[in-house]
């Protein structure tokens, strides 16, 4: 009888966090094997033809300001391995109705400027921070813990634990740098009035003048790819094509490692998890989801303001009330008719994205979780608000609404992308009711994916830290 060998580790999942746990354990010496349901890895990091042929489109994520700000991706020579970064001039744009559109640009002054009587309250806001981004990174991207810059870290929570709209009010008067804040802080995937949704716009426009917003050349696949390379050249193993619904299917292992959503262990794990921890896996929270929008388009946008033609990402909603009440809506489980939309435009920095000539843009809004109602109307509107004609650009489009979002992926429950609310209580304070992140009741057995600190983005922290977790309490 031919036996399996038995690995040190064995990852379930090979999206960013997984392939990050995956290589950690190489890189200690230990033997590893990555297995990935679909038939290619990537998770949320897959780039395909979606609407008609030589027009590649992100089929997730997109923009990686975290991926180039991640301590550990940044360990590794992923342009080595084919990750090339391209930075728009612009990392975004926020059009408004009657006026030039916001421009959050790689310059913390110059973003200053253009906000004309909250100029100086937005270098006041930014700029400590801003001088001690290399310091802060790392202690935001870990569990809470003992720190090493306790008074930094203090400065930036009595910010961003506070509300979007909040911070927004209370540090500025004008229109324009509320608006700025707001879309960023919508980034939090639920209401701006909400605690700690200010350390969502707060991390984004720091993270836009510390290392800009980039998108991968070739698309986000690139970045899973280079990560998988990265993980063969240390010996790793992948199997593809290879869905787990249960432990009994991976081969003998020291240590399982999954990056997966809290109810998906609870089902692939079940048998030997405590009942009072799969209880509490069962009634991890989840957000709202996506309903998402692929382009293929005949010329660029035609937006009102061609400073917009310079920003790899837009945010289209308009004022901070109308955010605000937009991502309430979702909240309350009402469907926006002016929906806060999230836009990204890469063929103008990549031409490898679609044919000579031609253009891919992608736009997103937030839905109650579970939705069935299709925003490509209301979504399509938003554009057209802000670029007139953009309708007669559309060559083809695809559309994913928060189902087909959890069928590509099904960490994506109800279309939530980043892995259960991203709260900080849910986050950090009590994850899955333990202290300890990552670690279950059962010796052996890791949650590694977004739904642990520091939560959603591409930037592989998840894994990384489990995996560490793992080496210092199993494979020691």
């Amino acid at each position: 009888m031919v036996r399996h060998p038995r690995y040190d580790a064995v990852v379930v999942g090979a999206g960013p966090n997984g392939l990050a746990a995956a290589i950690t354990m190489a890189q200690a010496g230990r033997s590893v094997l990555l297995v990935e349901a679909r038939d290619s890895i990537g998770g949320g990091t897959r780039t395909a033809e979606l609407t008609l042929p030589g027009f590649r489109h992100d089929v997730c994520s997109a923009v990686h300001p975290l991926a180039v700000a991640s301590p550990f991706f940044g360990s590794l020579d992923l342009k080595a391995n084919g990750v090339e970064w391209i930075y728009p001039s612009v990392p975004l744009a926020h059009p408004l109705d009657d006026e030039p559109a916001v421009l959050l640009t790689r310059s913390m002054d110059e973003t200053a400027h253009g906000l004309g009587v909250d100029a100086a309250a937005y270098v006041k806001l930014i700029e400590c921070l801003l001088r001690k981004w290399n310091v802060l990174l790392p202690e935001l991207l870990r569990p809470l813990g003992f720190s090493r810059s306790p008074f930094l870290l203090l400065r930036f929570a009595r910010l961003a634990l506070r509300p979007g709209r909040t911070v927004a009010d209370s540090w500025f008067q004008g229109l324009r740098a509320k608006a700025l804040f707001a879309g960023t802080s919508a980034h939090a995937i639920f209401p701006l009035d909400l605690w700690s949704s200010a350390g969502f716009g707060l991390m984004l426009c720091l993270a836009a003048h510390a290392v800009g917003w980039p998108i991968a050349k070739g698309g986000s696949q690139a970045v899973a790819d280079a990560l998988g390379r990265y993980l063969i050249g240390l010996g790793g193993t992948m199997e593809s094509g290879h869905p787990v619904t249960s432990l009994d299917e991976l081969r003998p292992a020291r240590v399982y490692l999954l990056d997966v959503t809290p109810r998906q262990l609870a089902s692939i794990a079940g048998s030997v998890l405590p009942e009072t921890y799969l209880s509490r896996l069962r009634q991890h929270k989840h957000g709202p989801g996506v309903f998402k929008i692929d382009w293929a388009l005949k010329r660029p946008i035609p937006w009102r303001d061609a400073n917009c033609l310079k920003a790899g990402t837009l945010h289209l909603g308009g004022t901070l009330e109308e955010i605000c009440d937009a991502e309430r809506e979702v909240w309350e489980g009402i469907h926006p008719k002016k929906p806060f939309v999230l836009l990204s435009q890469p063929s103008l920095f990549d031409p490898t994205r679609a044919p000579a000539g031609m253009h891919t843009a992608w736009g997103y809004c937030h839905v109650p979780n579970g939705s069935t109602v299709d925003m490509t109307a209301p979504i399509e509107q938003q554009v057209e608000r802000f670029a007139p004609g953009f309708q007669s650009t559309i060559l083809a489009r695809h559309v994913m609404s928060p189902a087909d979002m959890e069928t590509y992926n099904a960490n994506y429950i109800g279309g939530d992308i980043a892995g259960g609310l991203q709260t900080f209580r849910q986050l950090f304070v009590r994850p899955l009711g333990r202290w300890s992140a990552y670690a279950t009741p059962m010796r052996g057995i890791y949650l590694c994916s977004s739904s642990m600190p520091p939560g959603g983005g591409v930037h592989g922290m998840c894994g990384h830290l489990a995996a560490l977790r793992a080496l210092k309490e199993v494979l020691s």
